[in-house]
């Protein structure tokens, strides 16, 4: 079951990295080409939405894959401190607690993409629906759980960090 859970991770981490960069690269330009038009006394209608929503995309889509290449924070003065089994205890524990967060956050994002599609809901200027990004970045949190639940195997299996 690892392997599979670790394949699929890791196709999902591709694709996702994907969606951010571009997600990014396109914030990028449009922030640059809005300030530099806007100068000239021609903005570009709508960058604040397209900004935003992309914004949402970029984070959303990079938490999984920063978790699944362990680049987050963590507190290493707390864990060298503590024996292996604490460490292992403690790391199951907070994984467990991020499988319980991620999968409200997820659910509620499910339920407001939902009354996003239900409502119609768009942006005010140039009409960009909101529910196919929170659909996404709810999607992004149950491979977020996913990320976590390798890694509580791994650390059941000694094979953590």
């Amino acid at each position: 079951m690892e392997d599979i859970l670790e394949t699929f991770l890791k196709v999902s981490r591709t694709v996702l990295t994907v969606i951010g960069c571009v997600a990014l690269t396109f914030m990028m330009f449009s922030t640059f080409l809005d300030v530099a038009l806007r100068a000239v006394g021609h903005p570009i209608v709508g960058t604040f939405e397209v900004v935003a929503l992309s914004l949402a995309l970029v984070i959303g889509f990079f938490i999984p894959c920063v978790s699944l290449d362990n680049g987050n924070v963590y507190m290493e003065i707390v864990l060298d401190r503590v024996s292996p089994r604490s460490k292992a205890i403690l790391n199951i524990f907070t994984r467990i607690l991020g499988i319980v967060l991620f999968a409200l956050i997820a659910y509620n994002l499910f339920t407001v993409a939902h009354e996003f599609h239900r409502a119609r809901e768009v942006t005010p200027t140039l009409r960009i629906p909101f529910y196919p990004v929170a659909y996404g970045v709810a999607v992004c949190c149950v491979i977020e759980c996913l990320v976590f639940l390798l890694h509580i195997i791994r650390i059941w299996r000694g094979r953590y960090e």
